[in-house]
C-alpha cells in the first residue's frame, strides 16, 4: 500500500495500543516464559547473533552466496585444518549489513551454522583475546565459535524438514533382483530428462567435489548446464578433463560424492549419474560440434602408446587435440583394457565404452589391436619409428594367495574369469568354455571380487538353475574396500559373504581336485603404520567347501615386454614405476601412465593419461628449442 492510500486517521487508530502491554520482549531486561516446560528465555526461533560449529563447518560458502545483504564473507584461517571435502575458509559476518533473515542458516549444508537468541556481542579486547588464545582476525569480527558463552542459548536452527536444501536424492531406476540375477543386462537404467533436472537442482555449486575428483572435473558447471536443460554445454564441460565419460558415468569410484556438502545432512548429489545422463543424451555425431571449439593444429611428431586402457586412451585423446599423430598398440583383440575385459556388462555395457572410444578414434587416433609389444613388435622398434613412447599397460595380472594348494587346477584368477565371462556375454564363446562349478568360493573383498561373485552367480543360474557362491575376505563388514552397493546387491543375488577370514590351505582330494578351503580368523588387516600386515588367530578355524576357487585379491603389472637394460634405469616402488610429475622417466623419450604409475583405478588412469600427454608435449617443445 502506498502512503497516499492510507487513511488520515491512521495515527489516531494507533492510539488504541497506547495502554496495552507490549508484545515485544525487551530481552535481556525482561524474561518471558515461552516454553511448555517452564524454561525462561525468548522464543527458540529468535534470530540473533550467529554461532558456527567449526568442527562441522566445511567452508562450502553457501551462506555467503545466499546472503541478500552481502554481509558474509569467507575468510581463510590458519588454525583450521584443511581436509578432503572441506576448505580452510570460514564465514565472517558483518552485522552492519546483516538483516537477521536467517537465510544463511536455512541453506547451511552441514547444519553447523545457527543463530542465538542474543543481540548483544561482547568484543574481546586484545588482552582478552591473547589470554583466550583466539586469533585477532576472529576476535575483531562478529563470529561465533563453538566455545562461545552464548552457544547454549541457541535461536534459529533449521530443521531438515524446513530446509531449503533438497536433502533426498532422486531415486535411480534400477532392475529388481529377480529381473537381473540371471542376465547381464545393465542394472542402472539412467535418469530421464525430468529426473536429471530435478536432481541437478540439488547442487549448491560449492566446488568441494571438484577438489576431491582425481581429475578435477568442472562438476558444478556441467551440473548447472543440466539444470538449464543444456546437454550440449554439459558435455562440453565434461570433455574438458574427461574423455571417457560414458565409462565414468557408470563405474567411476565417485569420490566427488563423498565430498559433496549436501551429503552432510542428506544424500550427496548423484554426480556420477548426472554425468552419465548428459553423455547418454547427446548422439555421437553431435560430439565434434560441441567439444571441438577450434580446429586442431597438425604437427609431424608421432607417439606410440602401449596399452589401450583408461590411461592410454586418455593420453591419446589429449595428444590428438594437441595435433600429434597417435598409434595405440593393444595386445587384446578389443581395445579398452580392464574396462572391456574386467568389468561385467551389467555395470558397463560395450556400447557405452564403444561410444567413448569411437569419438577418440574420430580425432585420427590409430588403434592396432591384437599386437603384443615384445612379441609381435619389438619395443625398441617403436622408439625408432616414433618420437615418443608412452607405456600404459596397467595391472593386468592377478595376484595369488600363494597358500598351499593354490596352484591346483581348480584355483583360478578373478581377472581371467571375468575376461571369459565378457567373451561369453559377447557371444564369442559358449557357456561350457567358462570355468564354472556348482559350488564356488571367491576370495577377496574389493569390487573386483564382487564382480566375480555376482558374475559367477548369474552363470550358475543359467547353467544349474540355482546359486551356490560364497565369498570370503580378510576385512570385516565395517572395513570392506568394496562399494556398499556391491555388497548389498550381491546378497540380493544370492551370494553368501564370510568376512574377517583368511585363506590357510586349499583342500584337495586324492586326485588333486579342489574340495574346499581352510580359513582362519583374521584379527587385523593393517598394522599401526597402516601397512598391509594381516594378523591371524590360528585357533579359530573353519572349512568352506568348494569345487572351484577364484582368487580376486588384487592385481599386478607385467613388465616382461620392456628390455632389461631399460628396466634397470627405472625405480620401482611396490610394483609401480616412479616417475616425474608428468610421467617422465630417466629415458627422455619414454613416459609412463596409469596403473603402473599410480595403481589400479580408472579415473586416476584418465588423469595420468592427461598428465603424460602434457609431459610429452613439454618434451617436444624442448626439442624444438634446441
Amino acid at each position: 500500500m502506498n502512503y497516499k492510500d492510507k487513511s488520515v486517521f491512521a495515527p489516531l487508530i494507533a492510539l488504541k495500543y497506547l495502554f496495552k502491554d507490549p508484545i515485544t520482549i525487551r530481552y535481556p531486561k525482561e524474561e518471558k516464559d515461552v516454553y511448555p516446560e517452564g524454561k525462561i528465555g525468548p522464543s527458540p526461533q529468535y534470530r540473533g547473533m550467529h554461532t558456527n560449529d567449526l568442527d562441522k563447518c566445511i567452508g562450502c560458502g553457501t551462506c555467503s552466496e545466499i546472503c541478500p545483504t552481502d554481509a558474509i564473507r569467507m575468510v581463510e584461517f590458519d588454525d583450521v585444518e584443511e581436509k578432503e571435502g572441506s576448505t580452510k575458509e570460514r564465514p565472517v559476518i558483518d552485522y552492519g549489513r546483516c538483516c537477521f533473515c536467517g537465510f544463511c542458516v536455512d541453506v547451511c549444508t552441514t547444519g553447523s551454522l545457527s543463530m542465538t537468541r542474543d543481540y548483544i556481542h561482547d568484543f574481546l579486547t586484545p588482552i582478552e583475546a591473547q589470554k583466550e588464545e583466539i586469533p585477532e582476525a576472529i576476535s575483531n569480527e562478529f563470529i561465533r565459535r563453538p566455545d562461545s558463552k552464548h552457544a547454549d542459548n541457541l535461536g534459529w536452527v533449521t530443521p531438515d524438514e524446513w530446509s531449503w536444501l533438497e536433502l533426498d536424492r532422486v531415486k535411480m531406476p534400477m532392475l529388481e533382483p529377480d529381473e537381473r540375477w540371471d542376465s547381464f543386462v545393465e542394472i542402472v537404467r539412467g535418469y530421464s530428462k525430468e529426473e536429471a533436472i530435478k536432481e541437478s537442482q540439488r547442487c549448491v555449486a560449492c566446488g568441494l567435489c571438484q577438489e576431491a575428483c582425481p581429475i578435477h572435473m568442472d562438476i558444478p558447471e556441467y551440473i548447472a548446464a543440466i539444470w538449464e536443460d543444456d546437454v550440449k554445454e554439459s558435455v562440453s564441460q565434461i570433455y574438458n578433463t574427461n574423455p571417457l565419460p560414458e565409462v565414468c558415468g557408470r563405474v567411476c569410484t565417485h569420490k566427488c560424492e563423498s565430498a559433496c556438502s549436501i551429503g552432510h545432512r542428506g544424500d550427496p548429489v548423484a554426480i556420477r549419474w548426472l554425468k552419465r545422463y548428459a553423455v547418454d543424451s547427446l548422439p555421437l555425431d553431435k560430439y565434434k560440434d560441441v567439444i571441438l571449439h577450434e580446429a586442431i593444429k597438425s604437427y609431424h611428431k608421432k607417439v606410440a602408446v602401449i596399452g589401450g586402457g583408461p590411461a592410454g586412451l586418455s593420453a591419446a585423446y589429449f595428444l590428438a587435440l594437441m595435433g600429434y599423430k597417435i598409434t595405440i598398440f593393444e595386445a587384446k583383440e578389443k581395445v579398452g583394457g580392464v574396462m572391456r575385459y574386467g568389468i561385467p556388462a551389467y555395470r558397463l555395457p560395450d556400447k557405452a565404452l564403444d561410444k567413448d572410444i569411437d569419438f577418440i578414434k574420430s580425432l585420427g587416433v590409430e588403434i592396432k589391436t591384437g599386437v603384443e609389444v615384445g612379441k609381435d613388435v619389438k619395443f625398441m622398434d617403436l622408439h625408432k619409428k616414433y618420437d615418443a613412447v608412452l607405456i600404459a599397460t596397467g595391472f593386468n595380472k592377478g595376484r595369488s594367495t600363494k597358500v598351499p594348494g593354490s596352484d591346483a587346477e581348480g584355483v583360478i584368477q578373478g581377472l581371467n574369469f571375468l575376461e571369459k565371462v565378457r567373451d561369453f556375454v559377447r557371444g564369442e564363446i559358449k557357456l561350457d568354455e567358462v570355468p564354472l562349478s556348482e559350488k564356488i568360493l571367491v576370495v577377496g573383498g574389493g569390487n573386483v571380487a564382487f564382480d566375480v561373485s555376482r558374475s559367477a552367480a548369474r552363470l550358475q543360474r543359467m547353467k544349474y538353475g540355482k546359486v551356490n557362491v560364497t565369498q570370503t575376505s580378510l576385512e570385516t563388514m565395517e572395513i570392506l574396500p568394496a562399494d556398499i552397493e556391491e555388497v548389498q546387491e550381491s546378497q540380493e543375488e544370492g551370494v553368501k559373504l564370510i568376512p574377517g577370514e583368511g585363506p590357510k590351505e586349499v583342500i584337495l582330494d586324492e586326485k588333486g581336485r579342489v574340495k574346499g578351503l581352510n580359513l582362519v580368523k583374521c584379527e587385523r588387516v593393517f598394522d599401526e603404520n597402516h601397512r598391509f600386515n594381516p594378523q591371524f588367530n590360528m585357533n579359530q578355524k573353519m572349512v568352506c567347501e568348494a569345487t572351484l576357487i577364484i582368487e580376486a585379491i588384487g592385481q599386478a603389472p607385467d613388465y616382461s615386454y620392456i628390455p632389461e637394460d631399460l628396466q634397470k634405469k627405472f625405480e620401482f616402488v611396490r610394483g609401480k614405476i616412479k616417475t616425474g610429475e608428468h610421467g617422465e622417466t630417466p629415458i627422455e623419450w619414454l613416459f609412463v601412465g596409469g596403473d603402473i604409475k599410480t595403481g589400479p583405478d580408472i579415473v586416476h588412469g584418465i588423469g595420468d593419461g592427461h598428465n603424460a600427454a602434457i609431459g610429452i608435449d613439454n618434451y617436444f617443445s624442448k626439442l624444438e628449442k634446441k
